[in-house]
């Protein structure tokens, strides 16, 4: 399961597989998910402006995500 950290209080999914490289456009985001191919905490989810937190994990074509919170640079 990868890690991908994050650093407001949410990003939007289609945002999310964006940000991580998961696919390569927002065309693209909103099609795969549209398409019912992506599930947020094991279920199939087709909203494009679903709300991903911390802890929460994006599975899209056999791989998992799971967000975490940036640590702070001291």
């Amino acid at each position: 399961m990868e890690k991908i950290s994050i650093n407001t209080e949410y990003i939007k999914l289609d945002q999310f597989l964006k940000y991580a490289n998961i696919v390569e456009s927002g065309g693209v985001a909103k099609i795969v998910i549209q398409d019912g191919l992506v599930k947020v905490n094991g279920e199939v989810c087709t909203q494009r402006g679903k709300k991903i937190r911390v802890n929460d994990t994006v599975e899209f074509e056999n791989s998992k995500f799971i967000v975490i919170e940036e640590e702070s640079v001291k």
